[in-house]
């Protein structure tokens, strides 16, 4: 019997091997947006893991939208030419198409990184001024955002533009646009950071209005023969925020765009929310929307055994399974998958001693007289 794990996919006329996705994994180790050694090292890791896709980290369209200021960028020739570089190493040697996440902070920025304390960077430690849709702060101890002007608007929108285009350049196989965990696209989203009074605000047509404009730009610079999509926050999990419900309406307005998949994930706009968190806690938002918006949707949340992404696949609640920490646990999860589904993987022939069974085709013979 097939995997359904291990069943191509093609998405926007690009093919996938199979439906292993390496989720994006902020590394806050990029110097002034420059992706750099670490970034070899951690993402070639990551494209040999048997996974068919591998999605860069949240990577900004200009400096005031970086998390933290170890955060990749790609808003600058400086940003291009670091990840091209990376991009090189990673494309030759590694077995996975690559991927990229392009983000705004918003209110979120400005932040340590998670090892220095994860809060809000102290006064004369290179803070910086974060924007939001509303003056409210993310968290208590927060410093309260500048609610967006009107050239706010029209500079971020043409930053997601321009960082679309450098990613096009170097040749990335699919963009996914960060519409989630409470940063800039998801806080115009969700009632509890939006409180404007403006055409951006309100209502569910005015909350997504800034989105969808960014999602248009962008989708009219990025190559149509490549995947683009969203990644959401499906649910603000408390009451008077964004629910599963304008999820699937959302999707729905975006495929009417043109947008490929919907990445489901949820929370994030808030500090103290206690969410139930469980094996697959969050698979049942990306059921929800494939089934009710019609649209290809990736499944992310505590998905750690591969016949639990086997189920999830087979039963039609995603038609991928993105995976976070469980490939920074074990790097070579798609091959135990491959093993335990009857799949096969790709990976480099330098490795065919430790998984003969998993090479189609292979003709590797180990002789112990040449071999250590």
């Amino acid at each position: 019997m097939t995997s359904s794990l291990f069943t191509p996919i093609d998405l926007a006329g690009v093919g996938f091997a199979n439906r292993i996705v390496v989720s994006p994994m902020c590394q806050y180790s990029a110097e002034d947006g420059n992706a750099n050694d670490w970034h070899v090292m951690h993402l070639g890791m990551l494209a040999n893991s048997g996974a068919s896709l591998v999605i860069l980290e949240a990577t900004a369209v200009e400096p005031a939208g970086r998390i933290t200021p170890g955060d990749l960028g790609l808003y600058n020739d400086e940003n291009e030419a670091a990840l091209a570089r990376v991009m090189a190493a990673v494309r030759r040697y590694g077995t996975a198409k690559l991927g990229i996440q392009v983000s705004h902070a918003g209110r979120k920025a400005s932040a340590q990184r998670p090892w220095e304390g994860g809060r809000s960077l102290p006064a004369g430690q290179g803070e910086w001024q974060t924007i939001a849709p509303s003056a409210i702060p993310f968290a208590e101890g927060w410093p309260a955002p500048r609610a967006f002007e009107a050239e706010d608007f029209k500079r971020v929108r043409d930053g997601f533009v321009a960082t679309a285009k450098r990613a096009a350049r170097l040749g990335f196989d699919l963009m996914e646009l960060h519409g989630a965990h409470g940063y800039l696209l998801h806080s115009f989203l969700s009632p509890l950071a939006n409180r404007r009074e403006d055409s951006y605000g309100g209502d569910f047509d005015g909350r997504t209005r800034f989105p969808l404009e960014v999602f248009d730009a962008v989708r009219e610079v990025w190559p149509s023969d490549r995947p683009l999509g969203i990644r959401i926050s499906a649910s603000d999990w408390v009451d008077g925020g964004w629910t599963i419900e304008e999820s699937v309406a959302f999707a729905k307005l975006l495929k009417a765009r043109g947008c490929d998949f919907i990445d489901c994930s949820s929370g994030g706009v808030t500090l103290g929310i206690k969410i139930p968190t469980s094996p697959g806690y969050q698979v049942p938002f990306s059921a929800r929307v494939r089934r009710e918006a019609e649209i290809p949707t990736m499944a992310v949340g505590l998905i750690v055994e591969p016949k639990q992404a086997e189920r999830i696949v087979t039963g039609g609640e995603a038609d991928m399974v993105a995976l976070a920490r469980t490939v920074l646990d074990e790097p070579h999860w798609g091959w135990r998958a491959a093993r335990e589904l009857g799949g096969q993987v790709a990976f480099p022939p330098q490795y065919a001693r430790a998984a003969p069974d998993l090479w189609p085709g292979h003709s590797f013979r180990e002789d112990s007289s040449v071999m250590d």
